[in-house]
């Protein structure tokens, strides 16, 4: 009996309705991780249209689909995370079930600008659910689970995708949209049996009135969107440099950058949760954690430029050199996301966290659209530059946090005990 107790001591405590939440996540990581390796050729199929439309739209409609981010961030101050994300994935949903039907030219562009408004709004909603619903080394836990699932559940999906294609052929594209159209509705049904508690705003916390105003003063939060743009780069390093860089610069397999992609995912999967306890439980204060992932990231970066000096020629030992390059720098994504998540949404007040965190979650989007110009441009002068201007970047974003320690709400850097704090519950009716 007493064995029974201590153990039971040791056990986190669950929030009520995570398991649903969690459940859902990695529904909807499944369902997107059925076209997101290969969007170009999914979009292709399921429309009918040339390769070179279907890239031209997805790159417009996702420039204008940034406009989304401020309108949810008010959405959720108004309204609340839980019911925009609702939304969000009623629009997500209905575009992929309309894709197969959009063959002309301005259907697919309505349907994947509505979709891309869900789509570029989704994940600041997301992370201010996480705020909404849990608070201290609860919504840590969370972060990394989230993370985790996303990388458990694109590589499921993918693979089931591959499967679907493989044996339906370009009916199986279709089957493949279909499929995640209903990903989005199960993992709504889900998300409806949790309903986050809301705390009204005192008087101490700024009110929902003063609108960006008050983001946009908000100097260390600026500092702490800023530092996670120049990380931002870093992360879109794997799927937008790496590929190039293993095939010219170092005259590499292709097969390489699978396997490079293979290992960080699994790695993501299935260390994401254990790696980001490890950090709690030895009280690291978040600002710290964060400045210490992009510490690795650095040194990754770094290795890179070192590896593309020497260049190799046995493919054996490039192959384990880019591996161990890849775990290192994956090592710095599992320390550094879950941390800086949870930073940026313990920085935004609770009142206006929604549109605090559209403004972050900019960062995300403006580096996606920066990368894959500034990273052939470097690489066109010297394959090795785009790694040196990365390690600056990642160096600059660390200190960056660092400083912004001082400044920033109490709070936000320690983290508070997981159980203390928590708003959710499971809805009844």
């Amino acid at each position: 009996m007493r064995t029974f107790r201590s153990r039971t001591r040791t056990r986190t405590p669950r929030i009520p309705g995570e398991r649903r939440m969690l459940v859902a996540m990695a529904v909807d990581a499944t369902g997107s991780g059925m076209y997101v390796p290969f969007s170009l050729v999914f979009f292709h199929h399921v429309t009918g249209l040339s390769f070179a439309t279907v890239g031209l739209v997805l790159t417009v409609v996702g420039l204008l689909g940034l406009g989304a981010l401020p309108i949810a961030g008010a959405a959720v101050d108004r309204y609340g995370a839980q019911r925009v994300q609702l939304l969000l994935y009623g629009v997500r949903g209905t575009g992929f079930l309309l894709y197969p039907f959009a063959h002309s030219l301005p259907a697919f562009a309505v349907v994947a600008l509505a979709t891309a408004f869900g789509e570029r709004a989704f994940p600041a909603v997301q992370q201010s659910l996480i705020g909404e619903v849990a608070q201290g080394a609860d919504g840590d836990r969370l972060q990394a689970s989230s993370r985790a699932l996303r990388n458990g559940g694109l590589g499921a999906g993918s693979l089931l995708a591959s499967l679907i294609v493989g044996f339906g052929g370009n009916a199986g594209f279709t089957a493949a949209a279909w499929l995640n159209a209903a990903s989005f509705v199960l993992a709504a049904l889900l998300m409806r049996g949790v309903k986050a508690e809301r705390r009204a705003p005192v008087a101490a916390e700024v009110l929902p009135s003063a609108g960006y105003r008050q983001v946009f003063a908000d100097r260390p939060f600026l500092g702490l969107t800023a530092a996670n743009f120049l990380n931002s780069l870093g992360y879109a390093a794997l799927s937008v440099l790496f590929p190039l860089y293993i095939t010219t610069w170092l005259r590499g397999p292709q097969a390489l950058t699978g396997i490079a992609f293979t290992l960080n995912t699994v790695m993501c999967a299935a260390g994401g949760v254990v790696v980001a306890a490890r950090v709690r439980s030895r009280g690291a204060r978040r600002t710290r954690s964060a400045a210490l992932g992009s510490v690795l990231f650095a040194a990754a970066f770094a290795a890179q430029i070192v590896l593309g000096t020497f260049r190799p020629g046995s493919g054996l030992v490039l192959a384990g050199a880019l591996l161990l390059i890849v775990a290192l720098y994956t090592l710095g994504e599992l320390v550094h996301s879950p941390s800086a998540g949870a930073l940026s949404v313990a920085a935004a007040p609770e009142a206006l966290r929604g549109r605090y965190l559209a403004a972050y979650q900019l960062s995300w989007s403006l580096s996606a659209a920066l990368a894959p110009s500034l990273f052939t441009a470097l690489m066109a002068v010297d394959g090795r530059l785009p790694w040196g201007v990365l390690v600056v970047t990642s160096l600059v974003a660390a200190a960056i946090v660092v400083r912004l320690e001082r400044v920033l709400p109490g709070g936000a850097v320690r983290v508070i005990p997981a159980g203390r704090g928590v708003r959710v519950a499971v809805a009844t009716g």
